[in-house]
């Protein structure tokens, strides 16, 4: 009865370990940078001067990049698109849809950092994990602001397919 009681108390033990812990992945500064002045130049070729932020999991700036006319709320404009997408784990177009007057998540709106606005998405590896997310500002609409996040994702799609 001792050894199993002994056996017992080692194996909730090392479930404890286990669950003390976690792992995740997260964008290496080099594929935030590429990510975001891809995003940039795609807007650039486009005739639209732009800023972008990209966050890692946790929506702490990994990287930004601003064109040159930019204006000059793009810095915070920008992240807080990729800060409200890795937060909520979503797209900012799906979340200003969804967070409108009425709707029963409109309170998001009152939150200091959430930007529910299009032009932030999730950067999620092969898999399906979160490992950032990308925030674009400064275009001349959200939508555009979009197109432009997820070619920032394209460019590094290959070396997070893993």
């Amino acid at each position: 009865m001792k050894a199993f009681t002994l056996a017992l108390a080692m194996t909730a033990g090392t479930a404890a370990a286990q669950d003390a812990l976690v792992d995740f992945q997260v964008l290496t500064p080099e594929l935030a940078l590429r990510a975001a002045v891809a995003a940039m130049e795609t807007c650039r070729d486009q005739g639209y001067q732009v800023g972008v932020t990209v966050v890692d999991r946790s929506g702490l700036p990994q990287a930004f990049v601003r064109d040159r006319f930019a204006g000059l709320h793009v810095y915070e404009t920008s992240r807080r698109k990729a800060w409200t997408a890795v937060s909520f784990r979503t797209a900012t177009s799906d979340l200003a849809a969804s967070t409108e007057a009425g709707q029963i998540s409109s309170g998001i709106r009152l939150l200091s950092e959430a930007l529910p606005l299009g032009g932030g998405l999730m950067i999620n590896e092969g898999g399906g994990g979160m490992v950032g997310g990308i925030g674009v500002s400064g275009a001349p609409g959200p939508e555009l602001d979009e197109i432009c996040a997820e070619a920032g994702i394209a460019a590094i799609a290959d070396d997070i397919a893993f």
